[in-house]
């Protein structure tokens, strides 16, 4: 016996006649024109976009408040922040042009001078080896300069920024 998904029409089921006051489904629009003009500007795209409800029974949503946001003295001196970023900057690239332009290398060497990469240095270990395994300390290099860069550029910037947002908060809350 097989199961059929689609059962045949039943025509003695009853017929549930439309809604009279709905609308006919192939009723012609209105004229242009004839209609109640439009709340929201469709061509205008910063205009708001009309509220949609997610259930009809709620009410609708409030109106936004147009607020102006409370006015902040300015963080520091803008020459500090400035500084800071020029500083971290520098930081970023001393440390990522290390350990990049050494693995750079290597790759370099390795396409175009075979020969120099394949030659023995010392107890038949191959050039390109021992620059592989020489990879490792020159990240560890590049991990040292960066944090040596840090503490000795960056961080005492930080913290006098840090310190002068500390004494601007506590003299505002003294006033």
């Amino acid at each position: 016996m097989s199961y059929d998904p689609y059962p045949p029409h039943d025509s003695s089921a009853p017929y549930d006649p439309p809604d009279s006051h709905a609308p006919h489904p192939y009723a012609p629009y209105p004229p242009h024109g004839s209609h109640a003009p439009y709340p929201y500007d469709r061509r205008d795209p910063h205009a708001p976009t009309p509220p949609r409800l997610t259930y009809p029974w709620q009410p609708p949503p409030p109106p936004p408040e147009r607020r102006r946001p409370p006015r902040r003295p300015a963080l520091g001196n803008h020459r500090d922040l400035r500084v800071l970023r020029g500083a971290y900057r520098r930081q970023r690239r001393v440390a990522s042009l290390t350990a990049l332009g050494y693995f750079c290398l290597f790759l370099a060497l390795s396409a175009f001078a075979p020969p120099l990469m394949s030659s023995t240095v010392v107890a038949g270990v191959p050039t390109g080896l021992l620059l592989a395994l020489v990879q490792l300390p020159v990240t560890w290099l590049a991990i040292g300069l960066y944090e040596h860069t840090a503490a000795r550029r960056v961080d005492p910037l930080a913290d006098r920024i840090r310190k002068q947002a500390e004494l601007d908060a506590r003299r505002e809350a003294a006033r």
